[in-house]
């Protein structure tokens, strides 16, 4: 495994793993970015507002108890085609649940008496929402983005079984030609990638959050 991903070869080119990354990165980002254009709006409405929460929140948990692979087959379905449509919708599928119910979650754990303070002031529902609501709910709500974007990092290997790139390539191809350094060359990378993705997020997080509301 470690001739294989030391070997500058493998890293060159279009199919190489330099390439499969920017490819994988991709794939993560576009649906993530997707997934929280969705969710973080409805987890933020259902938050303030306190309703429509158990619909919410349960169709989320209900999509994700869905397999990833059994998601690509039925996206795959609804489209009638095989690319990168079906592998988004499979991914942001499992990317939505996560965001929506931490976004809820932050928003609903501010304690009352807070809010009440800031209406006293003369706040709108609008300023509640952005200057006292999201920045206390902001630690929970960066802990969803950051659990979405492992979900879906790990699970967008599934891109290689409709033809697509990213670093799924090396585990299918791997698997299929019984080439078993390049399969794992392929798991680690995918697990490395993951785990910078996180420490991305938890600096983000650590830069975003108040020193008041962060738990180091």
């Amino acid at each position: 495994m470690l001739e294989y991903l030391f070997d500058s070869y493998n890293w060159s080119g279009p199919e190489g793993i330099t390439a499969r990354i920017i490819q994988h990165i991709w794939y993560t980002f576009a649906a993530l970015g997707l997934s929280a254009l969705i969710a973080l709006p409805i987890g933020l409405r259902i938050g303030h507002t306190r309703r429509g929460a158990f619909l919410a929140i349960n169709t989320g948990n209900a999509a994700r108890a869905l397999p990833s692979l059994g998601l690509l087959m039925i996206a795959v379905l609804l489209t009638n085609q095989i690319g990168f449509l079906p592998v988004l919708i499979a991914l942001v599928a499992l990317g939505i649940p996560p965001i929506l119910t931490s976004t809820y979650a932050g928003l609903s754990g501010v304690d009352p008496a807070t809010i009440d303070a800031a209406r006293g002031m003369g706040m709108t529902g609008r300023e509640i929402l952005t200057k006292v609501e999201i920045p206390i709910a902001l630690p929970l709500i960066i802990s969803g983005l950051r659990a979405a974007t492992l979900q879906i990092v790990s699970t967008a290997t599934i891109a290689a079984l409709v033809s697509l790139g990213g670093l799924g390539r090396y585990v299918v191809d791997g698997l299929k030609l019984r080439d078993f350094p390049q399969m794992f060359s392929g798991a680690l990378l995918v697990a490395l990638l993951a785990i910078l993705l996180d420490l991305l997020f938890a600096l983000a997080g650590r830069i975003t959050v108040s020193k008041g509301l962060r738990v180091d």
